[in-house]
């Protein structure tokens, strides 16, 4: 009989050695410049996290920045607003951008900055001299203007919702030149002077007359920003008449609020708004994240109608659309320790989401499930737990199931561990996790999850390893691969690398290759 103590040494001696402390203290392999900032850009909000402030984020993504050139930079905050969907990250790598390369500013700024609020965003962080300047400079001031320029008027006054700065601020700042008396007036009104009326947009004199005309007699809801209604006294059929007009993402964050002004009780509108958040078109269009369809069906009040909540199942179901089908035994080790319970996007003051990374890791793994009815769930902490699941059961169903576990230190080999104690056959191995793991048992020269991975792939030669990191991150518990995938992020992009790397279409150093693929 083989000398198991001997051949589990001789493994343990092909495992890559570890080169870094992660930041709960357990050891791990540090990612390289490229790695890392994709990490930070795809799941940093700057905001708090269970082991990082606000400004340790900000600290650590500038200066990885510094260590890549100017043509990734603008690939990732490219990837990170078309793909990851991200808001802050790429917003502060254009500011970057201002900094270093103009050039490749000018490439990224159109893609990145495609709304009113992302607009303010670059200038938000510009002006707040994070990245060294406090002025916006002559290229950045000629994109905005050439944003501003690019809007129709009634895009513009949408898009003036927002503070900090505002619009008016931003237009202040970068001094527009009017094509015609029309957006002279706009511009004139954004900035609080008197104008000319009768040169204003449709939608901004409608906006008016609905403000002068008060609560009395019968108004006429302008097709406007929700955000812009909000201060005004509105009546139930005010608020119907902004319910039947919402848009999707208008419509998921407002449900509670429609069902507390009485909308729900109008024959029809339920059905209107169900069929609205199920609409397959509107939900790609939105680009909502599958953790906030969860966090809308969970924050659902006893005032929402059955069928407005089973429609956001329905909506999580086309969400979730691009999950894998995996030829093979799956088997899905979502991270269900205590440093779990962080939101998702950190703490932010005033805004904190109710989401937390248990929630994602759960989505992720039911949603894996519910496309692979085969797959085998192993949540851990610093032992697997046991759970059943049932994979015809909802994506919502089964989510909360493994989201209600909770509790104890992080050991990510524990799933492996287990695998490897009864022999598992198996083709590719998912992680859902913050990646901070620090309750494994000593080894060797490597990490444990490595150690154990080495073990489950000698006898798997084909199997694959993908770690999706929810926690913006310096390290990883699993060194880089042919088949070991690191990838982060919340958007349904996640899914796309998990099928490209199950498929072996990824290129060269994975996630990162993908970002290297972004025509500018």
């Amino acid at each position: 009989m083989a000398n198991r103590r001997l051949f589990r040494s001789l493994v343990g001696k092909l495992v890559p050695a570890t080169n870094a402390t992660n930041e709960a203290g357990g050891v791990a392999y540090e990612r390289t410049p490229k790695q890392a900032l994709a990490q930070y850009v795809a799941t940093g909000c700057l905001n708090a996290t269970f082991y990082a402030s606000a400004d340790d984020q900000l600290e650590k993504l500038l200066a990885l920045a510094a260590k890549v050139d100017s043509e990734f930079l603008a690939k990732l905050a490219v990837f990170a607003r078309e793909s990851a969907w991200m808001k802050d990250a790429p917003a502060l790598l254009c500011a970057v951008l201002s900094t270093r390369s103009p050039e490749h500013l000018a490439k990224a700024f159109p893609r990145v900055v495609d709304n009113g609020k992302m607009l303010r965003n670059f200038v938000q962080v510009v002006r707040s001299g994070a990245v060294g300047r406090k002025s916006l400079g002559t290229v950045p001031k000629r994109l905005v203007r050439e944003w501003l320029a690019g809007k129709s008027g009634t895009a513009l006054f949408r898009a003036s919702v927002g503070n900090q700065p505002s619009l008016a601020d931003v237009i202040k700042m970068v001094h527009p030149k009017p094509a015609d008396g029309a957006r002279q007036a706009l511009y004139g009104y954004l900035i609080g002077k008197e104008v000319d009326e009768t040169a204003l947009p449709e939608i901004v004199r409608q906006f008016e007359a609905f403000k002068s005309a008060g609560a009395s007699g019968t108004r006429q809801v302008p097709n406007v920003p929700f955000e812009m209604l909000t201060a005004l006294e509105l009546g139930r059929d005010e608020w119907v008449a902004i319910a039947r007009k919402a848009s999707w993402q208008m419509t998921r964050m407002n449900l509670n609020t429609f069902a507390r002004h009485g909308v729900f009780e109008v024959p029809g509108l339920a059905n209107l708004v169900a069929s609205r958040l199920a609409n397959p078109r509107e939900i790609a269009r939105s680009r909502v994240f599958p953790y906030q369809l969860l966090a809308a069906h969970s924050s659902a009040r006893e005032g929402v109608p059955p069928v407005v909540r089973e429609a956001l199942q329905d909506a999580m179901e086309v969400a979730i659309a691009k999950v894998p089908r995996i030829e093979g035994k799956v088997f899905v080790c979502p991270d269900v320790s205590g440093s779990m319970s962080s939101p998702v996007t950190g703490h932010r003051k005033g805004a904190t989401t109710a989401v937390r990374c248990i929630d994602v890791a759960a989505l992720v793994s039911a949603a894996i499930v519910r496309a692979n009815p085969k797959a085998e769930v192993l949540p851990f902490e610093q032992k697997v737990v046991p759970v059943n699941l049932n994979p015809r059961d909802s994506v919502v169903t089964n989510a909360r199931k493994l989201a209600a576990i909770g509790g104890g230190g992080t050991n990510c080999s524990a799933a492996l561990e287990a695998l490897n104690g009864r022999r598992a056959k198996g083709d590719l191995v998912v992680f859902v996790s913050d990646n901070e793991s620090w309750a494994d048992p000593r080894t060797g020269r490597g990490s444990a999850l490595m150690g154990e991975w080495s073990r489950f792939r000698k006898r798997n030669p084909g199997a694959k390893l993908a770690c999706v990191d929810l926690q913006p991150s310096g390290t990883t518990q699993a060194a880089e691969g042919d088949d070991v995938l690191n990838v982060g992020g919340f958007s349904d992009e996640v899914f796309n690398v998990l099928s490209a790397f199950a498929q072996g279409k990824l290129a060269a150093d994975h996630w990162v290759g993908r970002v290297e693929e972004v025509v500018l």
